[in-house]
Parts: C-alpha cells; structure tokens; sequence
C-alpha cells in the first residue's frame, strides 16, 4: 500500500465516530482469542489430528528416549492395515518437535500451505505512477479501474519514452486489479460515494434495549403505497395513498394507521396515533373477521425520523397532551427503526402485489404493465381487506423464525400490564388539535370552503348575538382531511370551538376525504370544459353585443330629435313589462299618431295630474 494512501487511511480512521450504546474500541484495542483447528480447512484440521494421534500413540507405547529404532516398529504396527503413506521416524520427530515448542498447540500441527509460494512482488518498481493512478481511481466520478489502469500504462509509456536502460516495469491488469482489491474498503468507499455512503455500507449493527412490554417503543413512519385505488361510487382512479403505520416493538402487532391521499403531514402522523390510541372500530367494514383488533391504548416512547411532519408543533402538542415521549431517529439511520422499514416491505411482498392496479417503483419491471387502466380496486374495499390481513393473517402468524405470534405477545403482555386509555375528554380534543386549519370569512349564509357551504343555528344565533366588526368576521377554522360533512369554528367570544356541519348537499359530503372532493372537482371541470361549444358561445356573445350597439346608436337618434317628459310616469301609465309591451307609444289614437312627437310629449293629460295627486297623498299618508 502506497504511504500516502496509508495516511490517508490513518486519518480517516481516526475521525471515525460512530455512535454505539458503550465506548467506540478500535479492532486493534479489542481482545483477540487465537483460531483453533476449526479456523481451518477439513484437509488441514484431519490431518493434523492425524499427526497428533501418532505422536499420543508413540508417546503411550514407547519407552526410553525418542530414537528412530524405537520408533519405526511402532509405525510398523499402527500402519499395518491402513491404505495411507506411514510418515517417516524423522518426520515424526519433527512433528513432535513442533508441538512440544508451541507449548501443546495442536495449531502448530497444521500444514501452513497458506504460507507457501513467493509472497513479493514480482514487478518493483512504478510505485509513483500507481499512485497517480489511485488518486484518479478515487475520485467521486468514480471511474472504472480499467479506466485507471489505461491511465497507469500511459503514464509509464510516456516516462519510459525518454529513457534508454531501467524503463519503469509495467503492472499487468490482474496485478493492478489485485494491489486495489488489497486496499482498505471504507477510504475507498468514503472518496468514491462519499461518507454517508459508506456509513451505510460499514455501519455498526447496534440494537436497542428490547422492551419488556407493549406500547413501551412504538415506531412510525409513512409509504406510498404500490397500488391505484378508484372511488368508490364514481369508479375513477385516485392515485397510490399514502400510509402512516404505528408498529409495537415488542410484540410486532400493527397498534394503527392511517390511510389517504394527503402528503404525509402531521395530520396523517397525529390521525395514525389518535387510530392506535382508540379502541378500533371496525362495525362500519363490510366484512366479518375472525379475531378482535385489540389494540389500543397509550404509548410511552414514539420513534420518528426526522421528516418535517414529525418536527411539527401541533404534534409534538398533541403528543404531550397525551402523554406520549417523542423519541428522533439520527438522520441518515433507518437501520435504527428496523420493525417498521421490516413491516413495509413484508407489506409489499406478501400484499400489494397480488392487487389489481400495482404499480412498481422500478420503471425497468414495470415493463407493459398498465396500473391506470388495471386499477379495479374500490378503497372502501381495499381498507376492508387490510383490516383483514392485519387481524387475521398477520397478527395470527408467526414470524420467519418462529419465535412469536403478535396477538399472542400482545394479549399475554396486556394480561400482565395494561398499558394505559386514552380518556373521552382527551380524545375530544385531539380530534381538533390534529386538524387542518384554515382561516375563512363569516358571512350571512355561513362559511364557505372548497366550494361547500357550512352553517347551524348555533352559529346563526352568534351572529345574532356578537356585532361582526373586520377582526371578528374572519374565522380559524378546522378540517378534517378525511370527513368534509362538518368542520369546527374558533369563536373568540367563547374561547372554544363549535363544530358547524355543511349545508350542501350532505350525502355528498359524508365520509367524503378532501382529497376525493378536489379530485371529483376536476374531472367536473374537465367534463364542462369538453361539453361546452366554445364556437357556439362566441357567436351568441358577439349577437348580444352587437343588438347592444344597435339599440344604443337606435336611443340615441331618438333623444336627440325629441325631448321627452315625464317619460317614467307614461311607461307606468303603459304598463311596460315582459308580458305587456315594450313602448310608451299610443296606438289607439290615430290623431295622436299623426302630431309630432315634441306635440304628443309637450301635452297636458288629466292622467298626468292624476298621477301627481296619488304621489302626494301616498306622501301624506
């Protein structure tokens, strides 16, 4: 190894802190035992045990001092009936030999073939170029080592080009392959992919202090699922959810989840918890299951990763609220929350993929494979079926070891120690807290959101009673991502909030997600979009405008060649309306058709002064 890669190696490996439950000890600090024969291979070990029986037997049968007179009869007599070469009187002197300097290590009877052959290098020499070539070999582009082996040969070619006698040898391929196959991995791994990197390649393998009973350490996180769902009255694709899944580390019993088409959020973390929290309910599914889902009560400890849902203050305030210590994984570690990463892609394999409508996250084994038009699965119908896998299939078998049943861990435990309920007045409020919120203007009609109108007589009675002022109009709202039927309203006033329910359309609006109701919004737009006639409507617009003009320029040429008084009062007298008709004109009177107009307007008529008696008594009155 070159000595400024040694260096190199040597900095690095004492900047190396990795983070484990004891003291960090380097491998040349720990206590080494010595290899026995196991270490080596069944060839070397037989026939070392083979020497050491000779030399035992000898030892038993013979008498005086060690001399080859009175060892080769022994040999004679113990090879007599074995089909094997008897070793010479001197060879088992110098086995013995061997033995008895060892101190009686049955090691020191082993062949060392692994010893044998030249161990030097045969090529001296080039040692400058082979490490101009490594510094290229570890650069981050991370070229091949053919790559730098050209490098290496073109660099002694072009010395060697100015030199007569003692040219610089050239390695050939398979020994240069060997000299960077020799160097340590982890520099290498760090200047080629970087630390982080080979962290996860080299990391230490730690564990947690296993708990010793459920809901003690709880893991969660959140995955795309590998699957496209369809609604469940409209039949149109929704896209691959999202699921947010509480594992017990303990017993490995799935406590709760989640499952939507909102990003993973601190609502989907919080509405995960609050599932796992509660008894579950599970009247509403459209099957029967075998087994209870008992799951249920308050955990101590919740490991999260660093994600920015998880980071969030309304859920480290809902967590608090209940109890619940929030524990953050290192960032760059997933290896230290292994149930839940273990648990999702057991999901996958053994769930996901026997659904119609799975998609892959490998493009290359995707192929043909269509999942939009594949996609058949109703959501209700697949939230039935995973409240079936969980309860009845996977809470029910053992792991790959057979060492646990998660519903057996977990009913024995909850025997022993029942963890803790989370109280009605908790779970009240919680329900609120993990809410999205948003800020919306009070008005005579109610608030409205996403195109939902939302009102109650309660609310109606406190714009009664409060005097609205710009501050006070606008409201904090709270949603919840999954139910649009009802939102809750923060009134000042009260100090409190009061949950409104929507007055459109209420069967549309139950169990109806935010997610659905925007997605339905735009195939409504799409479907308006394509079913209007934009020619048509232009053609009708340009007809209204151009009536518009005529009509104007058509009251203008009138007005100005006449004036015209009491013009009101005459199309009262009319009765001008849609029913009726359309001018003040008096058609009856042939003599007042054949005046001119500034005549006909300029005339006194009783009804004109008939008029202005019903205006002033109606003043009086």
């Amino acid at each position: 190894m070159p000595d400024s890669f040694k260096d190199e190696f040597n900095q690095l490996e004492s900047s190396i802190k990795i983070k484990t439950p004891g003291q960090y000890i380097k491998l040349d600090d720990i206590k080494q035992i010595p290899r026995d024969l196991d270490s080596f291979p069944c060839e070397l070990k037989n026939a070392a045990l083979e020497k050491f029986k000779i030399i035992t037997i000898i030892d038993k049968k013979i008498t005086g001092g060690w001399t080859p007179k009175k060892i080769d009869p022994i040999l004679d007599e113990y090879f007599k009936d074995r089909m094997q070469d008897k070793p010479s009187s001197r060879t088992v002197l110098r086995w013995r030999k061997k033995y008895i300097d060892s101190g009686g290590n049955a090691n020191s009877l082993v062949e060392k073939r692994h010893l044998m052959g030249n161990r030097k290098q045969k090529v001296v020499g080039g040692e400058v170029f082979f490490d101009k070539a490594l510094i290229r070999f570890l650069d981050a582009k991370r070229p091949t080592v053919s790559s730098a082996y050209q490098y290496y040969k073109d660099l002694i070619i072009l010395e060697n080009e100015s030199i007569v006698d003692n040219k610089a040898p050239i390695l050939s391929y398979s020994s240069f392959l060997r000299r960077i196959n020799k160097l340590p991995p982890y520099p290498i791994a760090i200047a080629r992919h970087g630390k982080h990197i080979a962290d996860q390649w080299f990391k230490f393998g730690s564990s947690h202090i296993p708990p010793t009973r459920v809901l003690q350490r709880v893991e969660i996180d959140h995955t795309p699922l590998d699957l496209i769902l369809v609604d469940d009255e409209l039949l149109i694709p929704l896209g691959r959810p999202n699921l947010t899944l509480l594992i017990d580390v303990y017993s490995s019993c799935v406590v709760g989840f989640h499952l939507s088409y909102q990003s993973p959020s601190y609502v989907s973390a919080a509405k995960a918890i609050l599932h796992s929290i509660k008894p579950k309910n599970i009247d509403h599914l459209g099957i029967k299951l075998q087994n209870e889902y008992s799951c249920r009560g308050k955990m101590e400890t919740l490991v999260v990763d660093n994600g920015a849902e998880f980071w969030s203050k309304s859920l480290d305030q809902a967590c608090i609220e209940a109890k619940i210590n929030v524990q953050y994984n290192p960032v760059g570690r997933p290896w230290l929350k292994p149930f839940i990463e273990r648990f999702f892609g057991m999901l996958n394999q053994y769930f996901i993929t026997e659904f119609p409508g799975k998609t892959f996250s490998n493009l290359i084994e995707k192929e043909d494979y269509k999942p939009e038009k594949d996609a058949i699965m109703r959501f209700s119908t697949f939230i039935d079926e995973f409240h079936r896998w969980i309860v009845d299939v996977y809470h029910q078998d053992s792991d790959s070891r057979m060492t646990r049943i998660p519903s057996k861990l977990w009913d024995k435990s909850v025997e022993e120690l029942p963890p803790l309920a989370l109280s009605e007045e908790e779970s009240s409020f919680l329900d609120v807290v993990m809410f999205l919120k948003f800020e919306r203007t009070i008005g005579k009609n109610g608030l409205k959101f996403e195109e939902l109108m939302y009102d109650s007589t309660a609310l109606s009675d406190y714009r009664k009673r409060y005097p609205p002022t710009p501050n006070s109009l606008k409201k904090m709202i709270k949603v919840d991502p999954d139910d649009l039927s009802r939102i809750y309203v923060y009134l000042e006033e009260l100090e409190s909030y009061i949950e409104v329910p929507c007055t459109d359309t209420t069967e549309y609006t139950k169990n109806l997600s935010l997610h659905e109701h925007k997605t339905i919004k735009k195939y409504n737009r799409e479907f308006i979009r394509e079913s209007m006639d934009p020619i048509g409507l232009a053609k009708a617009r340009m007809a209204m405008h151009k009536r518009i003009e005529d009509e104007q320029r058509h009251f203008i040429e009138q007005t100005s060649k006449r004036k015209i008084k009491n013009v009101k009062k005459q199309a009262k007298i009319a009765d001008i309306s849609n029913t009726g008709k359309g001018t003040i004109k008096r058609s009856s009177s042939k003599q007042n058709d054949a005046l001119p107009a500034e005549h006909i307007s300029n005339k006194p008529s009783i009804l004109d002064s008939w008029d202005d008696d019903l205006h002033d008594l109606e003043a009086f009155e």
